[in-house]
């Protein structure tokens, strides 16, 4: 049997080290590139071992651009980087390409975090220009993660775990961010880690619970539904803010899980109240990024029993705009279902007023910020007077949130908001307190003596 046609052009060695050793999208060296010019840098400052930095940069958002425009676009913009880069890097430095949209780069002769820090924000902002691709422009941000040796680690891996880990911190505190590594870092990414770990155990084990806040109507103060808050007690770790784990759960991927199980347990309690009462629930950016979120939000409802028209999901315009196409498509497969949808937070957002245009929401939340300063800034009066007048035409129900004192309900009511939220109504409290509240403040339970079921 022959293993090469007698014509077939043959393949040097060094061609093959060469293709070994490259990224065939952009020609950038590869991991092996980069692993080796670390190992030789390493050894020719073994006796004096003057240090050197390695950095590792990620394309924020990129992930939607395959999804929007094809992976071809992908691909277009993937090189365009890799030309930007190595333009753009210093004399002697070295640039490669990993996995997707990761690019590493060494860098012999930056020695300290302040040269790490500099060199990032001048690639930041060459990366940051627009991205031809034919018929439109495209703008992105970048992220990085810097580590210096020895101090990072004196072995390759080290070294770029070390990276990568700055990178990871870079990437949970937004797009655009730059981070050096330090054992500080190290120590905080540690303890995400054991949080983390923790979390999806609580989550196995059902361990997080479910509060619920009242809404209530502002001319008579009856209640009208509830919005459900997620509550975690850890026996280690004590009470742990959603603030902090909600985050964690939708950047390390597991936000699904952590969100079924509170809805599902929220729609369980629901199913005890009186049948005119609504439940709220809070959907996540990453959930309204995933095409299935609209049917696995409806099976856990079928599964529980509870109508779809006493269910208000609560999105973000920040959330919405992460990724409009489908976050488009599972509003509007929810609200065919009898789903209502709620845009919370209003008020806070850049373009606020193209979303109420651009999308069907049955309900606006004005944001606290407003609500807080409504009795001693007139701005945020009339702010809040202006989005109800708009409301009222576009025949939205608006609800007021962080409502505290009766000052703040009594201007509220005058403005003519209908609804509202907050301590001065009560606070979220779990699900055999919420029983308790609805016997002593539900109009129709406390009268009939109504229980639950």
């Amino acid at each position: 049997m022959k293993l090469l046609e007698p014509d077939a052009p043959q393949v040097s060695q060094h061609e093959l080290q060469a293709m070994a050793y490259s990224d065939p999208l952009t020609g950038l060296g590869n991991r092996y590139r980069l692993r080796d010019k670390i190992r030789m840098l390493a050894a020719e400052r073994a006796s004096d071992p003057a240090p050197f930095t390695i950095g590792v940069a990620n394309i924020d958002g990129f992930k939607p651009i395959n999804d929007l425009f094809g992976v071809e676009a992908g691909d277009e913009i993937l090189c365009q980087v890799a030309h930007r880069l190595k333009a753009c890097v210093p004399d002697g430095a070295v640039v490669t390409r990993h996995d997707g949209d990761e690019f590493a780069f060494v860098l012999p002769l930056v020695f300290e975090r302040s040269g790490a820090e500099r060199i990032g924000y001048m690639i930041k902002d060459v990366l940051s220009a627009p991205y031809d691709l034919g018929d439109r422009n495209v703008r992105l941000s970048s992220s990085f993660g810097f580590a210096i040796y020895p101090f990072a680690g004196e072995e390759f891996e080290d070294l770029l775990k070390s990276a990568e880990t700055a990178l990871y911190r870079s990437k949970r505190r937004g797009s655009g961010q730059i981070t050096v590594y330090s054992r500080e870092i190290a120590q905080e990414m540690k303890r995400a880690t054991q949080l983390e770990q923790a979390l999806r155990n609580a989550i196995i084990t059902d361990a997080v619970d479910v509060h619920f806040q009242p809404i209530v109507r502002l001319s008579d103060a009856t209640v009208l539904g509830f919005e459900a808050l997620a509550r975690w007690n850890d026996p280690d770790l004590g009470f742990v803010s959603p603030a902090v784990f909600v985050p964690l759960a939708e950047e390390r991927g597991f936000i699904d899980a952590l969100s079924e199980t509170l809805l599902r347990k929220a729609a369980q309690t629901a199913l005890s109240w009186p049948r005119e009462l609504f439940l709220s629930f809070n959907l996540s950016s990453a959930q309204l990024m995933d095409p299935t979120t609209a049917e696995n939000i409806l099976s856990i409802l079928r599964r529980v029993g509870l109508d779809p028209r006493r269910v208000e999901l609560e999105i973000t315009e920040t959330a919405v705009m992460t990724s409009a196409d489908t976050a488009q498509r599972i509003i509007s497969e929810l609200q065919q279902a009898g789903v209502r949808i709620s845009l919370d937070d209003f008020g806070t957002g850049q373009s606020s007023l193209g979303r109420l245009r651009d999308f069907s929401f049955d309900k606006v939340k004005i944001d606290r910020a407003f609500v807080s300063r409504i009795s001693t800034d007139r701005p945020s009066e009339h702010i809040i007077k202006a989005i109800v007048a708009m409301c009222d035409g576009l025949d939205l129900e608006v609800v007021a949130e962080g409502i505290e004192d009766k000052t703040e309900a009594e201007k509220l009511r005058n403005l003519g908001c209908a609804m509202g939220q907050g301590y001065f109504y009560g606070r979220p409290v779990d699900a055999a307190a919420t029983h308790r509240y609805l016997q002593e403040n539900y109009r129709d339970m406390s009268a009939s003596g109504r229980e639950f079921g």
